[in-house]
């Protein structure tokens, strides 16, 4: 069939857009107020007592902007995107596509709303009230729709892999959120679980460590799966490690959240599950560094050009070192020394910074030029100075707080030979003030590539004319390049 006749395929990009450029802001904001906390454990009387920009407050505001509002709108950006390039199809239901822009906006601007006031359910990663939550799992099962119904009217057979992570993210984060919100409300703002005392812990946990291993993991894997082949032009390098990978780690993260609660009123059993699961972990998340990684093979030099590709190679490093040590931790005797300590801070910004938020740069890179018709973006020096600010800074984070973690830990269990404490809590945390600086440090350097960032996306899309929402392809050829790369 030559290209003049064969059918063609039209794609929604208009919402792509939209979630590729928040997720930018958001990441902006997110991590300004991230800055802002790291400043305020060095100088705690900074913002004069003011309680809603108290760090009790704010911290939880951090933490939905940087994952639900910065990395969610990236997971909704790329996965559209991905979906409809590698169904060969446009986006099922595009108008509940947008719904789902403008609805998930709305839940990001009333957790900025609600979390200062005080407004919260106090549940880790889950602190948005009852309102909010009943919109979130709107927002979330129109997601689903659209997502699952664009790969029902695909028009290659095949599924391609980064669809599969996507999809898993999708279902069981929606599981997660439904079962751990289960709430009473007793008024407009205040509500309280269903669950009592230890079981709300399980619960809670069982959603707290699988929003990490889906959200944080499974989401992002698939965005790995797609922008790492295209930006390499070269094929996965090995599908069939890909499709293990990812058998193996839905089948086994849904059991090891109760790692979070080792020397708990939980039972033992639970314990020593969520420890043996976590353990079992490293496999196949070092089977899918190693496919990632791998898949640049016969494009190494790409390393000394394309600054895009090192932010890849670095995340998939990163993602490799993180699913390391969080096992690691895992074990009763380490988790011992680690837990409540700020080695915890380490490991969850090693995953946060170095994984998750390098994987997110260098897939929106790769994207938002081509969403705006553009080779590549306005600078690529920038991008370059971008990613050595986020690899210094994010080196700077971690070994900060991982050499306090484990100065902590030594010193709160330290004893005199007739058994009273070494160390007084204020002596601990008098030692570990001076590491509270090179959080900081690495933090403000972190955040300066973000705003790098904006600035270059900014001058990439000022003026420019997006690529239009009807952009006619031969599906033959498509399906052939689905088939190599994607």
């Amino acid at each position: 069939m030559s290209p003049s006749t064969a059918p063609t395929l039209s794609y929604d990009y208009k919402v792509v857009r939209q979630f590729s450029i928040m997720a930018v802001v958001w990441a902006v904001v997110g991590m300004l107020v991230g800055v802002l906390l790291a400043t305020q454990l060095i100088w705690p009387d900074l913002t004069y007592g003011i309680p809603w920009l108290s760090y009790a407050r704010l911290r939880p505001l951090h933490t939905n902007a940087v994952i639900f509002a910065f990395g969610g709108s990236a997971l909704f950006g790329t996965s559209y995107y991905v979906v409809q390039r590698t169904c060969a199809t446009s986006l099922f239901l595009p108008r509940l596509a947008s719904f789902t822009f403008w609805g998930w906006q709305f839940v990001i601007v009333s957790a900025v709303a609600t979390l200062p006031l005080g407004i919260t359910s106090g549940k880790e990663y889950a602190e948005l009230e009852w309102p909010i939550d009943l919109l979130i799992a709107v927002v979330w099962i129109s997601y689903a729709v659209v997502f699952f119904g664009t790969i029902a009217r695909r028009r290659v057979q095949h599924i391609y892999v980064a669809n599969w992570f996507y999809g898993a993210f999708i279902l069981t984060i929606a599981l997660l959120h439904v079962v751990n919100s289960l709430e009473i409300p007793v008024s407009l703002t205040k509500s309280y679980s269903i669950y009592p005392g230890a079981i709300d812990a399980m619960v809670q946990w069982w959603y707290g460590h699988n929003a990490v291993g889906f959200f944080l993991t499974a989401g992002f894997l698939g965005m790995m799966y797609y922008f790492v082949p295209k930006q390499a032009e070269r094929p996965v390098y090995s599908y069939r490690l890909s499709v293990v990978h990812f058998w193996a780690l839905i089948g086994i993260y849904m059991w090891a959240g109760p790692h979070h609660l080792h020397y708990t009123a939980v039972p033992d059993w639970a314990q020593t599950l969520g420890m043996v699961f976590s353990i079992m972990l490293w496999a196949p998340s070092w089977g899918g560094m190693i496919n990632g990684i791998m898949t640049l093979s016969g494009a190494w030099e790409k390393l000394r050009t394309d600054p895009i590709i090192r932010f890849m190679i670095v995340a998939m490093s990163f993602y490799g070192m993180s699913t390391f040590e969080g096992p690691m931790m895992a074990i009763k005797a380490v988790n011992a020394l680690s837990h409540d300590t700020d080695w915890t801070i380490g490991h969850v910004h090693s995953g946060a910074l170095g994984w998750v938020a390098m994987i997110t740069f260098g897939s929106l890179y790769h994207l938002i030029p081509r969403l705006y018709g553009k080779k590549r973006m306005h600078s690529v020096a920038a991008i370059n100075v971008h990613f050595w600010l986020a690899t210094i800074g994010v080196v700077f984070y971690i070994s900060s707080m991982w050499i306090a973690g484990v100065m902590q830990g030594l010193m709160w269990r330290a004893v005199n030979n007739d058994g009273t404490l070494t160390y007084t809590f204020i002596e601990a945390l008098k030692a570990t003030y001076p590491y509270y600086f090179g959080r900081l440090i690495g933090g403000v350097i972190y955040f300066a590539g973000a705003v790098l960032m904006a600035w270059n996306v900014w001058k990439t899309v000022a003026g420019a004319q997006p690529v239009s929402d009807a952009v006619l392809e031969p599906v033959s050829a498509h399906a052939a390049h689905s088939a190599r790369t994607a």
